[in-house]
């Protein structure tokens, strides 16, 4: 009874239903407002990257990494260049993502926990409303399988328990596969008997799948077998779910050659060692201080690989919905959960101090029907923008609950972005200044006009002092009040052929599995 447990289930139970219902309401009057008729509602596709910097597309100025299928949908949309996460962590903003609110409102503080199933999300609106729903790749939710309002999730996973239940460690165990990279990237047991090759390259090593195990091709395949589904009668909701960009960077040949690393151009931000206050924060999943200039230019060069691949995939997408005669009336939306430092102050990956590389995402929205194609917008954004968004989009009412914009109805944006990363900073961010409120004596304050790459700390300036108090005001007004929803690590699972039980009891063989296979291939490599 429990496996088959789902959040629409669980809400009639409890008689939470109604209450989500009453809030988010999808009305005919609604459809007609926005334009259309029931039937002819917009297809939703929502195209997420893992730590994907704002900057590494040809749509932002990029001149070095190629994405032609992403910039053109760029050219049919709207790029939004001052677009931010609101916890630069890929659980906490997934789920931000999902329900339009903050994490400190959401509780969903960890990699490792779920939110309680009464938070309204976008994909439940929409499913409520009449939409097929359906998630592919990864998700990073707790439990795998959480149901957060897709009908069918098949998911690739990383990080944490995920890739003991997922369906892609599945698929690769029955073909006698493992990646073997990956495994020794996420996994502190395997990490530590990582090879020398792995530490000198800082985890930029060509796959040891090949590309048609790849995950990024394998999440591609899933979501090309719901798109030909799709067919013209009740809307449909795709969230695809790519790993990558996401370190180890581990691109499968011969997308590993794609790039040369000494023609490459450093992002803006290097320097040629770290600063103290960063290595006071955090030495690196890599050591900071031991990244050079050549190991960067490689990390770099595996690193677009992997978006150049991801950006073939989204053409197929595209691909498939002109010839099916349903990308006209189909909302598209590429984006990220984070940024990545990729050589920011000296700095790769995440971990540190809320830098734009980091808190930063990219966000394309192509309308349906043309509207708004070839815009750019400097309004400020924030992740949490795109729940309230898709359901207008879709002809529903946002939950009282979700706290960001409709990105088609406000030209204004945020005066100020908010961002968090657990209990240890706080960000305020403007167009013009930020803070960043870390442990005493840790606290930065930028002028961006002046110093667009944070390398300058004016915290103890006295002539900042003014603005730096309104920004610490603001806040204050910000943070949670009362008591902070503490992490679940329990909630309703989606039912469905795929889904593993939920009392873990797959687990230990497909653990087994991987153990076994790891201890070959370190036998083979002695």
């Amino acid at each position: 009874m429990k496996n088959s447990l789902n959040r629409r289930m669980f809400l009639k139970a409890t008689g939470a239903g109604a209450v989500s219902l009453s809030l988010s309401g999808c009305t005919e009057s609604k459809r007609m407002a926005f334009g259309q008729q029931a039937d002819k509602r917009p297809n939703i596709l929502v195209i997420h990257a893992d730590q994907h910097r704002i900057d590494c597309l040809g749509a932002y100025g990029n001149a070095d990494v190629k994405t032609p299928n992403i910039d053109a949908l760029a050219a049919d949309g709207v790029r939004f260049n001052n677009s931010f996460c609101c916890f630069p962590v890929c659980t906490p903003s997934r789920y931000s993502l999902l329900s339009g609110m903050y994490v400190h409102d959401h509780g969903g503080w960890t990699n490792h926990c779920g939110i309680p199933p009464e938070i309204a999300t976008f994909p439940g609106v929409l499913r409520a409303a009449g939409y097929r729903t359906a998630a592919v790749g990864k998700m990073h939710f707790t439990p795998t399988y959480l149901d957060v309002g897709f009908d069918e999730m098949h998911l690739a996973e990383q990080d944490g328990p995920g890739r003991w239940d997922d369906d892609y460690h599945r698929y690769l165990m029955k073909r006698d596969l493992v990646d073997r990279n990956d495994l020794e990237d996420q996994r502190s047991e395997y990490r530590k008997n990582a090879p020398d090759e792995y530490w000198q390259t800082f985890g930029a090593m060509v796959s040891n799948l090949a590309e048609k195990h790849h995950p990024t091709t394998w999440t591609a395949d899933r979501a090309i077998a719901n798109l030909k589904t799709w067919n013209g009668g009740a809307p449909n909701l795709l969230m695809v779910g790519f790993i990558k960009p996401h370190h180890p960077f581990d691109p499968p040949a011969p997308w590993h050659k794609m790039y040369d690393p000494q023609a490459l151009s450093l992002l803006p931000g290097w320097r040629n060692e770290c600063f103290d206050h960063d290595l006071n924060m955090s030495r690196g999943y890599f050591p900071h201080a031991d990244l050079s200039e050549s190991a960067l230019r490689r990390v770099m060069a595996y690193y677009y690989a992997t978006i150049s691949q991801i950006d073939h995939h989204v053409g197929r997408m595209v691909r498939l919905l002109k010839q099916k005669g349903l990308y006209d009336n189909t909302l598209i939306v590429f984006t990220s959960d984070h940024g990545d430092y990729m050589g920011h102050h000296h700095m790769l990956l995440k971990g540190n101090y809320l830098y734009d590389p980091l808190a930063k995402v990219p966000l394309i929205v192509k309308y349906p029907h043309g509207r708004e194609a070839g815009q750019t917008t400097d309004r400020l954004v924030n992740n949490i923008d795109l729940a309230p968004t898709l359901c207008r989009a879709a002809g529903c009412t946002p939950a009282a609950t979700m706290q960001g914009k409709d990105l088609a109805a406000d030209t204004a944006g945020h005066d100020i972005i908010f961002a968090e990363y657990g209990s240890r900073q706080v960000m305020a961010r403007t167009k013009t200044h930020k803070l960043i409120l870390a442990a005493p004596k840790a606290n930065l304050f930028f002028d961006l006009e002046n110093d667009p790459h944070e390398m300058t700390n004016l915290y103890e300036d006295p002539a900042c002092a003014p603005a730096i108090a309104v920004l610490e005001a603001r806040l204050t007004a910000w943070r949670h009040k009362g008591p902070v929803p503490k992490p679940l690590t329990e909630g309703p699972r989606i039912a469905g052929p795929n889904v593993p039980p939920a009392d873990e009891s797959h687990r230990p063989a497909i653990i087994a599995y991987y153990e076994k296979k790891m201890a070959q291939l370190r036998q083979k490599t002695k």
